[in-house]
Parts: C-alpha cells; structure tokens; sequence
C-alpha cells in the first residue's frame, strides 16, 4: 500500500463551534507535509485527531502506521527521571545511547531535565519520540520557542535521520523557512474553521540549506501566495 495515511471528509466541532471543515488529504510512506495556518485554525486539533487524542465530528482517517512519535512544543520530560530514564520508559529496550550520540546529547545521559538548557530539552523530547523508531514523526511547532540557531541544526540532525531511513512527517509551524527545509508537500488552511486551500510541492534536493538559492526563491513566492490569500479574506 502506497498510502500510510488517508484523511476523508474530517470535520470538527466543540459544541457549536467549527474549527475543521472537510479535510480530504493523503500521504504516502516516508513524505513530509506540514501544515500552515494561522494560529487558532486548527492545525494542533487535526494532530491530536491523527494520534487518537480527539475524536472527528464528522469523517475519519485511514491511518495505518503503526507507531507514532509526537514531539509537543513543550518539552513535556518526566523531571525526576534522568535523560536515559526518560528514554527507556518509552522503551526499555531501545538504543538510547546511539540515538542520544545521534542528537548531540552523548554524555548527557544521566543529567535530569532541570539541568539542561531549553534546546537540550526538545532534543530529549526529540530522542523519546524517535527512540521507538516511528513509522510517523508528528512535530507540533517543535522549534518554536527555540533560538535560531539551535533550531536549525536540530532540524538538520531530523533531515540527516531522514536521510538515512525515510519515516514519513506531519508538521505544524508558522515559519516558512522551516516549512520548506522540512516539506516535500505543504497545506496552507483558511482562518477557522480550517479548511484546505491549496497545496504546494517542494521541488527541492532532499539534502537542503536554509540559504540555498532555491529555497530562499520558493521562500519569496510563498510570501506572495500568503499575502494574496490574506486580501482575498
């Protein structure tokens, strides 16, 4: 089967208020799509719909992976437990010690949250997700909160892993460099209720740089695809 993921007419509500308005998307294994929209349109709903947190109120997804890892954009550790304790309560037989030499976090393993900066932190949150190495990497405005440069090369050691074994990805952000580092297809949504408005393909070289020519272009005509959306709201 070419599809991991199909999503057929998903709607969602809280009480009488629309936050998704038909959705119809599929993915196939090992893509990477994120999502942008604007914020309160929905994007964290559809996640926790797709990693059995909420239920549709209308349609369903086919999903057919079998293990999901979901990086929050808060870190989310357990505080009494160590950087490898944290990771072996996920799976106790995982391979913690490559994966943490993997993330740069070697000799970090028996430090506990507390003593750890903000971007050591989301890549023990990292670390936990992948350490059941996941069909599908969910990444909820992973980086936001993180400086420009830790962002940057936490995403270049996920394009690197990516590289080496493709997991398909789902990612939510509001930054359009990081949309198209990541991306092979990206969904701009409406203002809530959240609709699908258009889709673009990322026609770039797997392997990527954030000031690469092509994607400083591709970066410029997102700009105006946006722009033009938002004067025709």
């Amino acid at each position: 089967m070419d599809h991991c993921l199909v999503v057929k007419g998903l709607s969602k509500n809280y009480d009488s208020l629309p936050v998704l308005d038909n959705w119809n998307l599929s993915l196939n294994w090992g893509q990477r799509l994120v999502f942008l929209g604007p914020s309160g349109a929905g994007k964290t709903t559809f996640l926790k719909i797709l990693a059995g947190l909420e239920e549709a109120s209308q349609g369903h997804i086919e999903n057919y992976c079998r293990k999901i890892g979901f990086v929050f954009q808060e870190p989310r550790l357990i505080p009494w437990r160590s950087v490898k304790e944290n990771l072996l309560f996920i799976n106790p037989r995982g391979d913690f010690a490559s994966l943490l030499s993997r993330l740069r976090l070697a000799g970090f393993e028996d430090y506990f949250p507390s003593q750890l900066s903000a971007g050591m932190k989301q890549r023990v949150n990292l670390a936990r997700a992948l350490i059941i190495q996941p069909d599908l990497l969910i990444l909820d405005e992973a980086f936001s909160s993180l400086d420009l440069s830790v962002k940057t090369s936490i995403m270049e050691d996920i394009n690197q892993l990516w590289l080496e074994n493709p997991f398909t990805i789902i990612a939510v952000t509001h930054d359009l460099k990081e949309a198209l580092y990541m991306a092979e297809r990206i969904i701009i949504l409406s203002p809530r209720p959240a609709r699908i408005m258009q889709e673009i393909e990322v026609n770039l070289e797997p392997e990527r740089s954030f000031s690469s020519p092509g994607l400083l272009q591709l970066e410029s005509d997102l700009i105006k695809l946006l722009c033009s959306f938002q004067a025709e709201v």
